[in-house]
C-alpha cells in the first residue's frame, strides 16, 4: 500500500513493489534508478533508467508528463531524496519505491543481474 507524505512543496507518494510493478507492466510509469553505475550493473529492475543521485540533473529526466516518474534505489533512502528534489523544483507530486530494490526482491519480482563468473547479463522480465 502506498504511503503519502505531505510537505510544503508537494506530495511524496511512497509506492510498494507490487504497485510499481503494476505501473511498469501497464506502461504507466518510468522507473529511475538513482544508485551508482556499479550498483546498477550488478543488479537492477528490468527497464529501469540510470540517473545516479551523485550527479542528479532534473533537466535530463524524462518528465514529459505522459507517465509517472518513480525513483528507486537500494533501500528507499536515496530515492526519497530524489523525489524530494523533484518536488522542490516545482512539481506537486513525486513517487518513489519504498524499500527500494531490497523490497522489490523480497516481493519475488524479476531483476536483471550480472553473472560475475561469465560477465553475462541475466535478464529479468516484467
Amino acid at each position: 500500500m502506498s504511503q503519502i507524505h505531505h510537505g510544503k512543496k508537494g506530495v511524496l507518494r511512497e509506492l510498494d513493489a507490487e504497485q510499481v510493478h503494476a505501473l511498469l507492466r501497464n506502461r504507466q510509469a518510468v522507473l529511475i534508478d538513482v544508485r551508482e553505475p556499479e550498483e546498477f550493473e550488478a543488479e537492477r529492475i528490468p527497464g529501469a533508467l540510470l540517473f545516479p543521485l551523485s550527479g542528479f540533473d532534473l533537466e535530463s529526466l524524462p518528465l514529459d508528463g505522459s507517465k509517472h516518474v518513480i525513483f528507486q534505489c537500494g533501500t528507499g533512502r536515496r530515492s526519497a531524496q530524489a523525489a524530494q528534489r523533484l518536488l522542490e523544483s516545482g512539481r506537486t507530486e513525486a513517487f518513489h519505491l519504498g524499500g527500494g530494490l531490497k523490497a522489490w526482491k523480497e516481493a519475488g519480482l524479476p531483476i536483471t543481474t550480472l553473472d560475475p563468473s561469465t560477465g553475462r547479463v541475466l535478464h529479468g522480465r516484467l
